[in-house]
């Protein structure tokens, strides 16, 4: 090989491997950029999860045969009841958050940064990242599926990764070109994981409002998005006599002047006036004794 050509082999451009991060963001890598990707995610999480729960609401008082503004429940009274929870999660977010950036950064260490440069090299191959991305959001619509259909667990699988890799792929790929369509791809993917998981919270309340109808006792996880467990004794509002032999009834809620009350014993949902209805000894949360279940008097009739 002669001067020249040694030479211009050494001033040729080089072909660097494709890449859909732009050189000034290599800099950016480590514990903060995570942090910031973290949070950029948590915040389409959170809103998609609070709209897809009053669904979750909806579905839960259906189980009764009632809506939830027959219950007295809009949008101000839900935040209202789930401020505490909101608040609880957040209490909880925080040091699980900081707890997955303590041990990305004890891996990082550990590897000698092979670890950090495993995942800057995931990100920066567009097709691997696109692929990660979609079959993640393949995932996310699990809830759906499992609340409106009964599938096998190995079909489930095969239609969640096949969705992902058909519908989420090349549409992943090709935003990841820019930084406009990146940060687009982060909302969607905190979008459609706020609803995936929001589609399971609905599946847990509706077996929980089942379970209430069965053994007239709501679990906590009713209790943390906004259902009281609340039981009290109807009373004529005439004589402040016991009506229905005095029975325990599940109050639901109020609304336009009208009661809604659940009969455990006949598995009954039913109305009374608030003029013609005192209520007396109310309850919260009762206990009941080891294998209470409802319907004593359903099975009689």
């Amino acid at each position: 090989m002669s001067t020249d050509q040694v030479a211009a082999e050494r001033t040729a451009p080089q072909t660097l491997p494709e890449s859909d991060t732009p050189p000034g963001e290599e800099a950016n890598g480590g514990v903060l950029y995570l942090l910031e990707r973290i949070g950029s995610v948590i915040v389409p999480i959170g809103v998609t999860l609070y709209a897809v729960l009053y669904l979750g609401v909806e579905a839960m008082y259906q189980v009764f045969g009632i809506s939830p503004q027959q219950a007295g429940i809009d949008q101000s009274v839900l935040l209202g009841r789930l401020m505490g929870t909101l608040i609880l999660m957040l209490l909880i977010l925080i040091p699980t958050l900081g707890l997955v950036v303590g041990l990305f950064w004890i891996l990082d260490k550990l590897t000698r940064g092979a670890f950090g440069r495993l995942i800057e090299g995931i990100r920066r191959r567009p097709w691997i990242a696109a692929l990660i991305a979609a079959l993640w959001c393949g995932a996310t619509y699990w809830g759906l599926f499992t609340l409106f259909g009964d599938l096998d667990l190995a079909v489930m699988v095969v239609v969640a990764v096949g969705l992902g890799v058909l519908t989420f792929l090349v549409p992943f790929r090709l935003l990841r070109r820019k930084p406009v369509g990146r940060a687009a791809t982060k909302v969607l993917l905190g979008a459609l994981t706020g609803v995936g998981l929001g589609f399971l919270l609905i599946l847990a309340m509706v077996q929980g409002a089942l379970e209430v109808q069965e053994t007239g006792q709501a679990n906590d996880l009713l209790g943390y998005v906004g259902f009281q467990d609340q039981w009290t004794i109807i009373k004529n509002a005439e004589d402040d006599k016991p009506l229905y032999d005095g029975r325990w009834m599940m109050l639901l809620g109020e609304s336009d002047g009208t009661y809604i009350f659940y009969d455990c014993d006949k598995y009954e949902t039913f109305r009374r006036p608030m003029e013609t209805t005192n209520l007396g000894s109310i309850q919260l949360d009762p206990e009941r004794e080891q294998g209470y279940t409802c319907g004593s008097l359903a099975e009689q009739q």
